[in-house]
């Protein structure tokens, strides 16, 4: 209250003065809730019942500290640090800076009015009036600058913890926790769960930047291994809503799973994981859900290609990737020569060779088994 102190070391209320005015205290106190009461809305349901006696003692107690001070007794700390928690505990009961700032302007007014209209009948001398209403209104503004940092400060701690329960969740939902444990969670930071989740990668530098322009719901992670980042984008199922979400991530270099029930996030997370893991290219895993299949089990894919596409093994490699290209182009095209001569850049002729050499090598070609077969092994390009 340094400023009040360097007022108050310019006025020194006498005893008669101080007496009159402490046993007006109470009753000061009762007007100056009632003003605040009536003229600070957010305080017309806050100051009744205890909550109302618990203020005005709080009132009187500010007002014998600004006494204390007056009359040189006192340093006015303990005022200072009342106003510093009450400004914390506004945050915790809903209440704004500018409301509690409404307040002590009000509260300031009327314990003027009050004070001086006991203190000149006590004796103050009229040219120390001024004085005296200098310190009132700089004690005032310092209780007003103590309780904007508890305010501040509560908001700051809140908000950092409400972030560490939103990061928390969202590892939650990463490591596929229990429907039961995720809503917990979800609970206790505060975030209504969406209908579904979607997981978007993206570099760990991109991130944040990136979260701002979604869905203010979207949880997101920063410091994944790898330099990775993960925003958990909600309620992104339908096909304007992702085509929207990716329009928001054109400059990023994101890649993006697939909508899931926002508990099972974590499946949305792993095909992302995947896609990134296959190639740098994938953005949309949607677009890429043929080789996103098939490389599921690598392990399994290599045994079917291996069994299914022997018979080329017997060939020089060049004659042999000639024509698994030509049988690929024929499978997808079903047999339509002239399409696949298109799409492989050849003289139909030379697909009617190659697909004589291929009937030859692949005895039962039309079988709907040999086909299923041959379909899978030749469609991912592996070289």
């Amino acid at each position: 209250m340094s400023h009040a102190i360097r007022r108050a070391s310019e006025l020194v209320l006498d005893e008669t003065t101080v007496t009159a005015l402490r046993a007006e205290l109470a009753a000061t106190a009762d007007e100056v809730v009632e003003a605040i009461i009536d003229e600070v809305p957010p305080y017309a349901n806050a100051l009744s019942g205890r909550m109302g006696d618990t203020i005005r003692r709080a009132v009187r107690t500010a007002l014998g500290h600004y006494l204390d001070l007056a009359s040189g007794n006192a340093t006015g700390g303990d005022a200072g640090g009342a106003a510093y928690d009450l400004g914390r505990g506004e945050v915790r009961d809903g209440r704004s800076m500018d409301a509690l700032l409404s307040a002590y302007r009000v509260g300031a007014r009327v314990a003027w009015r009050c004070l001086a209209a006991g203190a000149v009948p006590a004796g103050l001398p009229a040219a120390e009036v001024a004085k005296f209403a200098e310190l009132t209104f700089a004690y005032i503004d310092e209780l007003s600058a103590a309780s904007a940092a508890g305010h501040a400060d509560e908001l700051a701690a809140r908000g950092r913890a409400h972030e560490r329960h939103l990061e928390h969740l969202a590892r939650e939902l990463l490591a596929g926790a229990r429907t039961d444990v995720l809503l917990a969670s979800a609970q206790r930071a505060g975030w209504p769960p969406p209908v579904s989740l979607t997981a978007v990668l993206l570099p760990a530098a991109q991130a944040r930047p990136a979260y701002r322009a979604l869905d203010p719901g979207t949880l997101v992670l920063d410091d994944l291994p790898d330099a990775t980042g993960v925003l958990l984008v909600p309620d992104a199922d339908r096909d304007a809503d992702r085509s929207h979400l990716l329009r928001q991530l054109t400059d990023r270099s994101a890649v993006v799973g697939p909508a899931r029930p926002w508990a099972r996030a974590s499946a949305s997370y792993a095909r992302a994981l995947r896609a990134r893991s296959l190639s740098s290219e994938i953005r949309d895993t949607e677009d890429h859900l043929p080789e996103l299949v098939l490389s599921a089990d690598p392990d399994a894919f290599a045994d079917l290609r291996a069994r299914a596409l022997a018979p080329l093994r017997t060939l020089p490699a060049a004659t042999a990737l000639r024509l698994e290209e030509t049988l690929r182009a024929w499978l997808l095209h079903q047999g339509r020569r002239e399409e696949v001569a298109a799409a492989l850049f050849v003289h139909p002729q030379t697909v009617r060779y190659r697909m004589t050499q291929l009937r030859e090598l692949f005895p039962d070609l039309a079988s709907p088994h040999r086909v299923l077969e041959l379909t899978l092994a030749v469609g991912v390009r592996t070289g």
